[in-house]
């Protein structure tokens, strides 16, 4: 079967959780699109929904020989940058710090090589000019040292002024903000999330670096499935992403994308491998239930408060949620109207005109519209690979919307 005629006919009940009565049409549409693939991966679906947990549901396999279980962790790439800039904006609600004092107030090694301006906000909304990975470390693996891609950045010169562009600080954000919110604290990063994000919302599972007690609940990705056609073919050429022909047609620069997204030896070291998993790198390797990341936009959705809690201030949620800037990224190749750690919700029709978030390389995403009071978060280990999410993420995204408003206005629509 090709994959329209496997959607229409697939089984809209192959998935286990729980599901309120007037989200069951964006169960069936994850069932739909799942179950064709479920032998490749798995994947996990939360919705929270006026301050209620609505969708809870997961199919499919975690790893070749288990299955998906409602405990499991998903590497989700950039997905993580939200969470870490949730922490950050509680942090700066706390009196921590500011948006608008110069890093090197905080982390004095920072101000090296033109950096002395930069501020929490250039950094928030990628506009620090600190986007180049590439050409700050001499290889991919040296990620996994924290302390060491500290002082890279202490020594790294910006590639343009704080403030007069934007270039999506793909990989950097981690050790940039990551970095801050430990000088200004003097705690760890891990401290800093369990007592500011896990342990207030009671999150299960949350984590930047898995500790070694952790590491059997990752999901990982699943060896391909072996072609049963034993008619010899040549090799087809690797085709052009659709990452890729957005980036070409939008007349960026290949660079300004290379530098940010890829160091050197990359093709050396992986993200699944246990040095990988137990890194810290906030940017890229953030672990997280579904569920998890749906409880913490649901208390974005509900502008900071979360069961009696004021998490973060109403005047910094007010900043947090104003988009900053809609210059177009030199690295993005899609309009992202950066807020303060977030972009904007993408999906396939439905206006969010209040609503951010973030995605991930591999197609997972979280994100939350306060105007609806709805957060959702859908996170998985198929070996997929776009800046800009993948069909599932965006589907998912608009039944939720859709579903929703059938509660809200009595019609589901399109747009």
């Amino acid at each position: 079967m090709n994959g329209l005629t496997e959607l229409i006919f697939a089984d809209t009940q192959h998935f286990q959780g729980t599901v309120a009565p007037h989200f069951n049409d964006l169960a069936k549409q994850f069932s739909r699109l799942l179950q064709p693939g479920v032998e490749q991966g798995g994947a996990a679906l939360a919705v929270y929904f006026r301050g209620e947990k609505v969708v809870d549901i997961y199919t499919g396999k975690k790893t070749d020989t288990e299955q998906w279980a409602e405990d499991s962790l998903s590497i989700c790439y950039s997905t993580g940058k939200g969470v870490l800039a949730t922490l950050a904006h509680i942090l700066v609600s706390q009196g921590l710090l500011s948006y608008d004092h110069p890093i090197a107030h905080y982390w004095p090694e920072f101000a090296q090589h033109n950096k002395a301006e930069i501020t929490l906000a250039h950094v928030l909304c990628h506009q620090s000019g600190l986007f180049d990975i590439r050409n700050i470390i001499e290889k991919a693996s040296d990620m996994a040292d924290w302390s060491a891609m500290l002082q890279s950045i202490e020594q790294a010169t910006p590639r343009f002024k704080a403030g007069t562009d934007t270039a999506y600080q793909a990989l950097t954000f981690g050790w940039l903000l990551g970095g801050v919110l430990e000088k200004a604290t003097g705690q760890s990063l891990a401290t800093l999330m369990h007592k500011y994000l896990v342990e207030p919302l009671e999150l299960d599972g949350a984590y930047f670096g898995v500790p070694q007690s952790e590491l059997h609940r990752v999901a990982k990705p699943c060896r391909k499935v072996a072609n049963t056609n034993t008619t010899a073919k040549a090799k087809s050429p690797r085709k052009t992403t659709f990452s890729e022909r957005l980036l070409e047609l939008s007349g960026h620069d290949p660079q300004d994308f290379l530098d940010a997204m890829v160091p050197r030896a990359m093709r050396d070291f992986s993200f699944f491998s246990e040095q990988g998993l137990t890194a810290v790198m906030p940017a890229v390797n953030g672990a997280f239930t579904a569920r998890s990341l749906a409880k913490v936009y649901a208390m974005l959705a509900q502008q900071g408060q979360w069961q009696g809690q004021q998490l973060i201030d109403h005047l910094v949620f007010h900043e947090l949620s104003q988009i900053q800037t809609y210059k177009r990224d030199r690295v993005m190749p899609i309009p992202m109207k950066w807020r303060l750690g977030y972009h904007r919700v993408i999906t396939l029709g439905k206006r969010v005109k209040s609503g951010f978030g973030h995605v991930g390389y591999n197609g997972s995403g979280a994100w939350c519209d306060p105007q609806r009071n709805l957060s959702f978060a859908y996170v998985h280990n198929f070996p997929v690979a776009s800046m800009t999410g993948d069909y599932r993420l965006w589907g998912l995204t608009q039944e939720a919307l859709r579903c929703a408003d059938a509660v809200i206005t009595g019609h589901k629509g399109w747009f």
